[in-house]
């Protein structure tokens, strides 16, 4: 697939750009094309100019996308460090764009007296995918707290849209149009009294004590199914430590898959294809990958 890039664009623009210094797990082969917008208005040109038949692929922080060795055919939108607007607006509302990590929406909250809000700590990716999945930890998730949200769609059009327009559940988000992404949401939140950035900070030990922070991973691989969780049946299926290649199932928290710095994006795949296998063999459970998979094989 070739096509021609407007000269406007082309100071944003890398071409053939490794997916694996954009991902949390560190693989992936090269996308045709990735594109930083400077603005919202130049983001809205930007995919005017695109054919539609071209792809169209969203990241932030990568902590939640495996990209396969083979890379991507299309385009890679990058929000992260561009869309980073975050406002209080009202007493009780916050208004963050789709670029800014998650964490700082936890800790800014704290900050004002804001909650629930303090779950955001958890979220390893920015606040364009936990729009995207209904992301959440420590029992709280995103689409909880929304009121509205602003999308673009592949024409440059942008609209907004309030919360009920779309269908919710646990980490999933069905919109009502396809191709059309999300810029930002308006949040809800609760007048607390003022507080200390205690909370998040211990959240984030809490985090540290159970999960492999710091290792190469995408944060959780599987959803949990209902009424159990994935990292109990993968560790009673005898999984931690399980490695193909440079992937590992960690030996720190089950549903975590560690990139040991030679890991391929085959390895991880197959590892995860490994995993799936023998909880359904040993428990009969299906499960589901939260992280998502996109690209070709090489």
């Amino acid at each position: 697939m070739t096509f021609t890039l407007a000269p406007q664009f082309r100071a944003r623009v890398r071409l053939e750009e490794p997916m694996s210094r954009h991902t949390s797990w560190h693989v992936g082969g090269p996308v045709q094309m990735f594109f930083t917008p400077e603005s919202r208005t130049e983001l809205a040109a930007f995919l005017r100019a695109l054919p539609q038949e071209v792809p169209v692929y969203w990241v932030g922080l990568g902590s939640n996308l495996l990209v396969r060795d083979g890379g991507l055919r299309g385009v890679v939108v990058c929000t992260h460090g561009t869309l980073d607007r975050l406002e209080r607006t009202d007493e009780t509302t916050v208004y963050g764009e789709a670029g800014v990590a998650c964490a700082r929406i936890a800790r800014q909250c704290v900050r004002w007296g804001l909650g629930p809000a303090e779950f955001f700590a958890g979220i390893p990716g920015t606040f364009g995918g936990a729009l995207a999945m209904n992301a959440g930890a420590f029992g709280g998730e995103t689409w909880r707290q929304v009121l509205e949200v602003e999308t673009i769609d592949r024409h440059g059009h942008e609209r907004r849209r309030e919360a009920g327009e779309y269908h919710v559940s646990y980490r999933h988000v069905e919109p009502p149009e396809e191709d059309e992404w999300f810029l930002a949401a308006r949040l809800s939140f609760q007048k607390r009294p003022a507080e200390q950035d205690d909370e998040v900070r211990e959240l984030l030990e809490r985090r540290r004590a159970t999960q492999p922070i710091g290792a190469w991973s995408c944060g959780s691989v599987f959803v949990n199914p209902p009424g159990d969780h994935a990292a109990r049946l993968i560790e009673a299926s005898g999984l931690k430590g399980r490695a193909v290649g440079g992937a590992s199932v960690s030996s720190k928290h089950a549903n975590f898959i560690l990139n040991d710095g030679n890991a391929s994006a085959s390895d991880i795949e197959s590892l995860i294809q490994i995993v799936r296998d023998t909880v359904a063999r040993e428990h009969g459970v299906t499960l589901h990958t939260e992280v998502r998979i996109v690209g070709e094989a090489r």
